[in-house]
């Protein structure tokens, strides 16, 4: 009792000190906005030529937009694990989506790998210092809205330092989907087919509203553009005629390694949904302007993974980079990286790689906070890049010893500079990449640079085994020729039913069911 009340004795005080000083002097608050398996040309600004984004078009004309910026999983509880702790996946164990099966327990899914996975953290490290945290320490009011999925009871959002929580549960997706009712024990419905992403952007809105005279660590999470892709049914005529104006192409998939990949964008469901997350972040930029707060607020958006091109609802396709959600390739990794900061120029690219794990430093240090975070920051500052600075070449490592539902397979990689490394567990092999000149991964360069290869290979060696990297291990039931029909099931069936379902949803009188999702209702 006698800690919380001298908690409560330290917010009190520090709002009042913060109220009452100088407008310029006050620290800035930060908005964190991060989409759910948002892809790296998804947005207009980013090179989509179908979905149109105007409010994240015109933040990113605000803002640094990182052209090499990456999350810190190809899949969403790791890479929301290494925004909270600053470190990358090896370290703080959370190596797959929270839920995804492991060992022996794989082989339910019928899928006949020839490894099995191996386990993972199944919820955020308790002791791990946080980002909100960190900010929560010095004054800050911290919230939380829309998804966690990094841990169950006694692992959600306020056990990890955010003073208030809408929406964050153990759940990776809308269990009652993006219409209300959302059967969510963390929010309150809202009337009958309200949209759960403009729900969260008038919370967060709310919270920047009652927060304004004191310092605030806001964090906005969607569940969008996660599956189900859900749209009204107005947006859906919108982008069907849209896609009907600029052409209709009769084939919408290819094969890939195991999964049919998704090569054009044309989903208007998606479209729809991808629209719902501009108008979410347009409510709370434009509060944030009403309330004069856009200039002392720093914004953060990005994506927790690359866009689903396989599996899933195959959703979208990346068109600049290769594969998607879950893989291993550019388009796994690959996201959004926005950062705008009052003050600094705007619109300004920069194409040093930089990682999720980096978020935690950079706004600490932007924000001028004393903390001393239990855990080892793996990610770097980005404060000197926005200063116009130029770091020494440093290595970020992902760490993914598991089957994705998108086809991905167990590897680990490193980008070093320029160079990008692959290795996969299931033979060892490893591949090499000079990602700027080869987005698409096409030509595989370990033979003509022995000696980068080399020192790639050392330093990923090193850093597995000093984390103590769980792998996977070989399934000794594999049976070749299961895996093999599977493969050709996957061709053969699931690719013409996805190529079918791509054309009925661009048929002019397809609708998913009567009240559309529950976005229409009857009163």
């Amino acid at each position: 009792m006698k800690k919380t009340n001298g908690i409560l004795s330290l917010a009190l005080f520090l709002s009042v000190f913060f109220a009452c000083k100088p407008e310029a002097q006050k620290p800035p608050n930060v908005l964190f906005i991060l989409v759910d398996d948002l892809g790296y040309a998804d947005l207009g600004f980013s090179g989509s030529p179908f979905h149109e984004t105007p409010h994240l078009d015109r933040l990113a004309s605000q803002s640094f937009q990182f052209i090499h910026g990456y999350s810190g999983s190809r899949v969403c509880s790791p890479a929301r694990a290494s925004i909270m702790t600053g470190q990358f996946t090896a370290s703080h164990g959370i190596t797959d989506w929270i839920g995804a099966k492991t060992g022996t327990d794989w082989r339910t899914h019928q899928r006949h790998d020839p490894m099995l996975p191996a386990e993972y953290r199944h919820q955020l490290p308790a002791d791990a210092t946080t980002i909100a945290e960190a900010f929560g320490q010095n004054g800050y009011r911290t919230f939380f809205a829309g998804k966690w999925h990094l841990g169950g009871e006694g692992s959600y959002p306020e056990d990890h330092g955010f003073d208030a929580n809408v929406a964050g549960w153990d759940k990776g997706s809308p269990a009652g989907g993006f219409f209300s009712p959302y059967k969510n024990p963390k929010i309150v419905d809202g009337p009958d087919g309200e949209n759960l992403t403009l729900r969260l952007g008038r919370e967060v809105a709310d919270f920047i509203t009652n927060s304004k005279e004191q310092p605030f660590f806001a964090f906005m999470s969607f569940y969008a553009v996660h599956a189900p892709v859900q749209t009204s049914k107005e947006r859906w005529a919108k982008y069907r005629q849209k896609a009907e104006s600029m052409g209709i192409r009769e084939k919408g998939f290819e094969m890939g390694e195991k999964l049919p990949f998704r090569t054009v964008q044309d989903n208007p469901n998606y479209a729809g949904l991808v629209a719902s997350v501009d108008d979410a972040v347009g409510i709370v930029l434009e509060r944030l302007q009403s309330l004069g707060l856009d200039e002392r607020t720093i914004v953060v958006f990005t994506s927790d993974n690359g866009g689903v091109v396989a599996g899933d609802a195959f959703a979208t396709t990346n068109l600049l980079v290769k594969g998607g959600k879950g893989q291993h390739w550019e388009g796994g990794i690959r996201v959004p990286y926005l950062i705008k900061v009052p003050g600094k120029p705007a619109g300004k690219t920069i194409d040093y790689p930089v990682v999720g794990a980096d978020f935690f430093p950079t706004l600490v240090e932007l924000a001028g906070l004393e903390t001393d975070p239990v855990q080892e920051i793996e990610g770097m500052s980005l404060a000197p890049l926005l200063n116009g600075e130029t770091p020494p070449e440093r290595a970020i490592f992902w760490h993914y010893p598991h089957y994705g539902n998108q086809g991905g397979v167990p590897s680990a990689m490193v980008r070093r500079g320029d160079w990008k490394l692959i290795r996969y567990f299931e033979d060892g092999h490893e591949e090499l990449y000079h990602i700027p000149n080869d987005p698409f991964e096409t030509e595989e360069l370990s033979q003509e640079n022995p000696a980068v290869h080399a020192r790639l290979t050392a330093l990923l060696s090193r850093y597995l085994e000093k984390r103590q990297a769980a792998l996977p291990v070989p399934d000794p039931e594999f049976d070749r020729t299961l895996y093999n029909k599977r493969l050709e099931e996957m061709e053969q069936v699931l690719l013409p039913r996805l190529e079918k379902q791509r054309l009925d949803f661009l048929r002019e009188d397809w609708e998913p069911n009567p009240d559309w999702w529950g976005s229409i209702t009857t009163d």
